[in-house]
C-alpha cells in the first residue's frame, strides 16, 4: 500500500466557500504560523546541508536546485536573486525546473514524471563531482527530481533535499535531507501555501548563508551588490557614508568611480 503523504491529508478546516473574508484571512494566517516552528526542528539537518554545499563552493564548486512546479519556480527565484544582491556569477548556483523556463509561467505536461531528464539537464552545464544538487519537492516523490538526485549521488556528486513529508523517496535518495513536516493544507493539497512557504525560507536560509559565508557581505551590508538602480547606488552610498564616515558627496564619488562598493572601502582604506 502505498504511503499516505501529510501533504495530501485533508485540510483541518471545512467549507471555505462559506466563509468570511476574515475568516480566510484569519485561518489562513493561523496556519502559516506554524511553518518557522516545523523548520526550527529541522536547522541541524539545514547547517550539516550549508556546510557540505560550503565546502564544494570555496574550491570553485556550484550549487545546482532541481524542482517541478511551484517547487521548481522557488528554486529559479532564489538562484536568479543572488547575482544582482551578491555580485556572484548567474553559473554559481544554478536552478533546473522541469519543463525549463516555459515552466516557469505555464504547467508542462509530463515533463515532472520523466527520471531521465533532470540529469540530462545538468549535464549540459557539466556537472561534476565538485558540484553540490539540491532537490527540491514538496511531496518528495516527484520523478524529475528523484531521477537527478539519484544519478548525482552515483556520480559522487553531494546531494540534499527539501521535502514536507516524512520518509519520502527523494528523501531516502540524498545524503543530507531535510523534511519539514507542516501538516496539511489550508486548501487541501494546495502545497504552494504552507510547504511552498517553508520551501522559501529554508532556500533564503541555505542561500544567504553560503554567500556570507563566501565573503560576500561585510558587517551586516551587501558589499557585492550589483548598481543596477537608483534604489541600489542609494544603498551603496550609504553604505560608504557609515563603513568609511565620510559625507555623502564624497561617497556618491567613490562608488562612481569603482563601480563597487567593495572596491571603493579597499581602496579607501588602502
Amino acid at each position: 500500500m502505498s504511503q499516505q503523504l501529510t501533504t495530501e491529508n485533508a485540510s483541518h478546516y471545512n467549507n471555505l466557500e462559506k466563509m468570511s473574508t476574515q475568516e480566510l484571512l484569519y485561518n489562513i494566517n493561523t496556519e502559516d504560523k506554524t511553518v518557522p516552528n516545523a523548520i526550527e526542528k529541522a536547522l541541524p539537518k539545514i547547517e550539516k546541508l550549508v556546510d557540505a554545499v560550503y565546502e564544494k563552493m570555496k574550491d570553485g564548486g556550484r550549487l545546482f536546485y532541481l524542482g517541478a512546479g511551484t517547487s521548481g519556480r522557488l528554486g529559479v527565484l532564489d538562484a536568479s536573486e543572488l547575482p544582482p544582491t551578491y555580485g556572484v556569477s548567474k553559473e554559481l548556483v544554478i536552478a533546473l525546473i522541469a519543463g525549463g523556463d516555459t515552466a516557469l509561467r505555464n504547467a508542462v505536461e509530463n515533463e515532472e514524471d520523466n527520471t531521465e531528464k533532470a540529469w540530462l539537464d545538468m549535464q549540459e552545464h557539466l556537472i561534476s563531482d565538485k558540484d553540490a544538487v539540491i532537490g527540491i519537492a514538496a511531496s518528495g516523490t516527484t520523478p524529475y527530481v528523484i531521477g537527478g538526485v539519484k544519478k548525482a549521488k552515483e556520480n559522487n556528486i553531494v546531494t540534499g533535499c527539501i521535502t514536507c513529508n516524512k520518509n519520502s523517496p527523494l528523501a531516502t535518495n540524498v545524503a543530507y535531507p531535510i523534511e519539514v513536516v507542516v501538516g496539511p493544507e489550508f486548501v487541501t493539497g494546495s502545497t504552494r501555501m504552507k510547504a511552498g512557504t517553508a520551501q522559501k525560507l529554508i532556500l533564503n536560509m541555505i542561500s544567504t548563508s553560503l554567500m556570507i559565508k563566501m565573503g560576500k557581505v561585510k558587517g551586516n551590508k551587501m558589499i557585492n551588490m550589483q548598481l543596477s538602480n537608483k534604489k541600489l547606488v542609494k544603498r551603496g552610498v550609504k553604505m560608504l557614508m557609515d563603513e568609511l564616515h565620510i559625507e555623502k558627496e564624497e561617497a556618491q564619488k567613490l562608488l562612481m568611480e569603482h563601480q563597487s562598493v567593495k572596491k571603493a572601502i579597499t581602496f579607501f582604506k588602502g
